[in-house]
């Protein structure tokens, strides 16, 4: 039977689909994860933040929809914190590729791919769009089975 997961922790908000957006959703994580305790130079709180950075980028860059904005969410549970950006844009899915070596741009998934324990895409339940999701497992503490 699979077993339901609690979310312990929550932070959702809405930013324009700017460079400006992403850099605030990108700063606002960081600070709401000092907040639950992941310090500012905690293992997680650079690791969530660079992903936010990367996931926000994107949905600026390839998920904008004129007049539309992108919406953030960090769910902290049991052992796990999990980044969701959600667009407008339904037919542009990340794809994670090798950029050629002299090209400025291109790596953000591949950041994506190798810093989060899982990530993924799915499609907006209500409205046109896609949520990308990662989440990074924390640490187990020292003495917990």
């Amino acid at each position: 039977m699979p077993q339901r997961t609690v979310v312990v922790r929550e932070f959702a908000m809405r930013f324009t689909s700017t460079p400006r957006g992403a850099r605030l959703a990108r700063r606002l994580i960081s600070h709401r994860l000092n907040e639950w305790g992941h310090s500012y130079t905690s293992s997680a709180n650079e690791t969530v933040t660079l992903i936010t950075a990367e996931l926000t980028a994107n949905a600026v860059r390839h998920g904008h929809v004129p007049g539309r904005d992108f919406h953030l969410r960090l769910a902290g549970t049991d052992g796990v914190l999990r980044v969701e950006v959600t667009d407008t844009r339904a037919e542009r899915l990340p794809v994670p590729a090798a950029p050629y070596p002299d090209e400025a741009s291109g790596r953000g998934l591949l950041l994506v791919d190798a810093l989060a324990d899982d990530w993924g895409v799915t499609p907006r339940p209500v409205a046109p769009g896609k949520t990308v999701w990662a989440e990074v497992r924390l640490p187990t503490p020292a003495g917990t089975p």
